[in-house]
């Protein structure tokens, strides 16, 4: 499995800073180990638990935070939702030991960028990490498909209503690229789909963005589903 995650595209950092937040010193090692040895790639400071990662993500500025969920004191959950919620926030993926997890689904509502395996080979955590600084979306339709499939079966009317009020408020073709990112598509698949050049369809995602309340191309394909579009 690799990650998913989501922003508004860009070009990466020319050093990615990273933050590891993780109780398992033997992750942290291996994460070390493994982000260590790209050249573009610091690892700028390491966290037992989500209190500590925030206070170091305040004093050290990553660029991408790699966060466990389940930890004592303060879990990913919670620390994902404050670090997403500050100016300047560093994208977060949650590191995960199953892709079914209902805490995986609310980590990406609180406005993480996707999630890795634990058991993810190391040069697709390495890419994950790049793509990710970048803004790069990874939404496979494989992986979109599970995910907003458990989403959906716990929609309830308000909900469901709410992003129908929310999907009402764009163009015609701003919907018609929400649609596309719900079906996980790429910038360039969905410019050759519907004849727009990238530098559009970024555009594109940009504005719904910002009309949808999103973070990112996750939650953009969360409201899609909701509204019952695909």
């Amino acid at each position: 499995m690799t990650a998913v995650a989501g922003m508004t595209d860009g070009e990466p950092p020319a050093v990615i800073r990273v933050l590891v937040v993780d109780d398992d010193p033997l992750v942290r090692a291996g994460l070390g180990l493994i982000l260590g040895g790209a050249p573009d790639l610091e690892i700028v400071a390491e966290a037992g638990d989500g209190a500590e990662g925030i206070d170091l993500a305040a004093r050290t500025a990553p660029d991408v935070v790699l966060m466990d969920i389940r930890m004592p004191r303060m879990d990913g959950l919670e620390a994902t939702r404050r670090l997403t919620g500050s100016p300047g926030a560093p994208a977060v993926i949650v590191l995960t030991t199953f892709d079914a997890d209902e805490q995986v689904l609310s980590a990406l509502r609180a406005g993480a960028s996707g999630f890795l395996l634990k058991d993810t080979p190391p040069e697709a955590i390495v890419d994950a990490v790049r793509k990710v600084a970048a803004g790069e979306p990874m939404l496979s339709p494989s992986v979109t498909t599970s995910l907003i499939r458990q989403v959906a079966a716990g929609s309830d009317d308000r909900r469901r209503q709410h992003a129908r009020r929310q999907l009402d408020e764009l163009t015609e073709r701003e919907l018609e690229v929400a649609v596309a990112v719900g079906h996980g598509r790429s910038n360039a698949d969905i410019g050759a789909e519907l004849y727009m050049s990238v530098a559009t369809v970024k555009a594109h995602v940009s504005r719904l963005l910002i009309k949808l309340g999103a973070d990112n191309r996750v939650q953009v394909a969360i409201r899609v589903h909701d509204a019952g579009l695909l």
